[in-house]
C-alpha cells in the first residue's frame, strides 16, 4: 500500500473516530443540560407563585381564588409565539398546591386532582421537610419523552410552612429544541470533518509528492535512463535528491557501480523500516512523552539515512581501504542500547524483544559509523530470521584483550550448505515464512568493517537452536600498534 494511501486512511480513521466520539459526547450531554435549564426556570416560577400566595394568606389560611382565576384566563387566552422552530399556542404548565398533610387543595388543571393525597410524592414530602423538592415521573409509560418534571416551593406564614406549591412541565417541551440542536451539531461536525480531511489530503500530497518524484528518478537511474534530477527545493527530501544526483554523477563509469547502489539500497532498508514502524505506532493513543520519543526516533533515522547517502563514496571504497580514518573511542555498552532503540519499531512489528547482557565499560577504538552499522546489520539479520514474539539475546563480554558481541536468534538456524557462504557478496537465504531474500550485502559489509578494525566475525548455529553471530573487536587499551587496527594517514 502506498504511503499516501496509508496516510489518508489513517487520517480518515482518526478523524471519523474523533468526531464520532465528540458528537456522541455532546449530544448525550445536551439532554441533561436542556432539562437542567428547564428545571432552573421552573424553580423561579414556583418561587414567584408561592411568594404571590404568601401575600394572599388570611390568618394563615390559603386563598387560591386569584390564582385559580389567573390560570383560567391564561388557559383560555389565545396567543402565538414563534420560538425558533417551535410555535407555542397554549399554556403547557400545571400548578397544584397541597396543604401540610399533602392533600391537594388547588389544581390548575380544572381542579383535576383536588382532594387527592400527594403526601408520598418527593416534591411534596421533601419540601415539607424544608428540603429542595423535585421529581421526574413518567406520565403514562417508561418513555422518557412522556416524563413530567415537578419542582416545588414552600408557602410560609410566620416562618412556618403552611402549604407547598408545585410547578409541573412535560419534558417533551424541550424535545424539539434538543432535536434541532443535535441535528445542527451533527451537520457542523460532518462539514468540519470534510474540511479537515480535505486539508489532510492536501498535506499528504504536499509531503508525498517529492518522495514519489525522487522514487521515479531513482527507478529511472536504476534502469539506465538519462534523466535530470527533480527540483525538490531545500527540504530534507531536496537534500536527499541532491545527494542522489551527486552520487550518480560520481558513480557513473566506475567499476563497482552496481555494488555501490545495492549497498545503499540495503543499508537504507533498516532505518526506513524503523521510520515506517514508528509512523504506524504514532497513530495509536500514547503518552506525550512516548510520542515525543518516537518523533525523535523518526528524526534520528532520517538523519541516519542522510548520513548513509553522504558516506556512500566512503563505503564504496571500503574493500580497498587499508585502514580506518575517523578513529575514536567507542563504548559498546552505550552503543548497543542505541542500536536496539533504533530497531524498536521493527521489533514491535514482529513483537520481538532483545535481551541485552552487558558489562560496562566496553571500549574499542574505531569508526563509530562502521561499528554501529555492523551491529545494526547483525541485529536486523537476527530479527529477519526469527519468528513472531522471538527473544533475541545480545551479550557483551570481555575476552582477555578482546570484546565479544554475541547475538543469538530463535530462527531455524543456517543450513549446512550455507555456513561457508553467508558472508559472500550477494548471497542470501530466504526469510522464514515469506521466502524473500535480501540483497546479500549486509553481512559482507559487516565482514569488511570488522576486518578493517582488526577483528573477527562469524555466524554459526547455536547448540540450543537458532543462529548466533559473534563479533570480536580489540579493546581500546590493546587496539593500537602493529597488532591492532590500522589508521590511514
Amino acid at each position: 500500500m502506498r504511503i499516501r494511501t496509508r496516510l489518508l486512511l489513517m487520517f480518515l480513521l482518526l478523524i471519523s473516530f474523533g468526531f464520532c466520539m465528540l458528537v456522541y459526547w455532546i449530544t448525550e450531554e445536551l439532554g441533561p443540560r436542556y432539562l437542567a435549564t428547564m428545571e432552573e426556570s421552573m424553580v423561579e416560577t414556583a418561587t414567584l407563585l408561592s411568594s404571590l400566595l404568601e401575600t394572599q394568606l388570611k390568618e394563615g389560611n390559603l386563598d387560591t381564588r386569584n390564582l385559580r382565576a389567573t390560570f383560567k384566563r391564561a388557559n383560555a387566552k389565545e396567543f402565538s409565539a414563534k420560538i425558533y422552530e417551535l410555535t407555542k399556542q397554549r399554556l403547557n404548565m400545571r400548578v397544584y398546591v397541597t396543604d401540610t398533610k399533602g392533600i391537594v387543595v388547588f389544581d390548575s388543571d380544572d381542579g383535576r386532582d383536588e382532594g387527592k393525597d400527594y403526601s408520598r410524592w418527593n416534591d411534596v414530602i421533601l419540601t415539607l421537610r424544608g428540603e429542595y423538592g423535585a421529581r421526574t415521573t413518567p406520565s403514562f409509560s417508561d418513555d422518557p419523552k412522556r416524563a413530567t418534571l415537578y419542582v416545588a416551593s414552600p408557602i410560609k406564614a410566620n416562618g412556618e410552612i403552611v402549604a407547598v406549591l408545585t410547578v409541573c412541565k412535560p419534558a417533551e417541551s424541550v424535545l424539539l429544541f434538543l432535536a434541532t440542536a443535535r441535528r445542527q451539531i451533527i451537520e457542523t461536525a460532518i462539514l468540519a470533518a470534510l474540511a479537515i480531511f480535505a486539508l489532510g489530503l492536501g498535506v499528504s500530497l504536499w509531503v508525498t509528492r517529492p518522495i514519489e518524484r525522487l522514487t521515479r528518478y531513482a527507478i529511472a537511474v536504476r534502469d539506465g535512463q538519462r534523466v535530470a534530477a527533480p527540483q525538490l527545493g531545500r527540504s530534507e527530501i531536496g537534500r536527499l535528491g541532491n545527494a542522489f544526483e551527486e552520487m550518480k554523477d560520481r558513480l557513473e563509469g566506475k567499476q563497482y557501480v552496481e555494488n555501490y547502489v545495492q549497498t545503499l539500497t540495503h543499508e537504507m532498508k533498516s532505518p526506513l523500516s524503523a521510520i515506517r514502524g514508528t509512523a504506524e505506532l504514532l497513530a495509536e493513543d500514547m503518552a506525550a512523552e512516548q510520542r515525543a520519543r518516537f518523533l525523535e526516533n523518526i528524526r534520528a533515522e532520517s538523519r541516519r539515512i542522510q548520513d548513509l547517502v553522504d558516506r556512500l563514496l566512503q563505503l564504496s571504497s571500503l574493500e580497498m581501504r587499508k585502514g580506518l580514518r575517523e578513529v575514536e573511542e567507542i563504548d559498546l555498552a552505550d552503543l548497543v542500547p542505541e542500536v536496539v532503540e533504533s530497531m524498536e519499531p521493527v521489533l514491535r512489528a514482529t513483537e520481538a524483544s532483545v535481551w541485552v547482557e552487558a558489562e560496562s565499560p566496553m571500549v574499542v577504538r574505531g569508526e563509530r559509523f562502521l561499528v554501529r552499522q555492523a551491529l545494526a546489520n547483525l541485529l536486523q539479520n537476527a530479527v529477519d530470521f526469527s519468528p513472531q514474539r522471538a527473544k533475541i539475546h545480545l551479550s557483551l563480554k570481555r575476552r582477555q584483550e578482546d570484546i565479544e558481541v554475541r547475538i543469538r536468534d530463535e530462527g531455524p538456524g543456517i543450513p549446512d550448505y550455507a555456513l561457508d557462504k553467508v558472508f559472500d557478496r550477494f548471497y542470501s537465504l530466504g526469510r522464514p515464512g515469506t521466502g524473500k531474500k535480501s540483497s546479500g550485502l549486509g553481512l559482507t559489509f559487516v565482514r569488511e568493517a570488522v576486518l578493517l578494525h582488526g577483528g573477527q566475525v562469524r555466524l554459526e548455529n547455536a547448540p540450543e537452536g537458532g543462529a548466533v553471530a559473534t563479533l570480536i573487536l580489540p579493546c581500546a587499551s590493546t587496539s593500537a600498534g602493529p597488532a591492532g587496527l590500522r589508521a590511514d594517514a
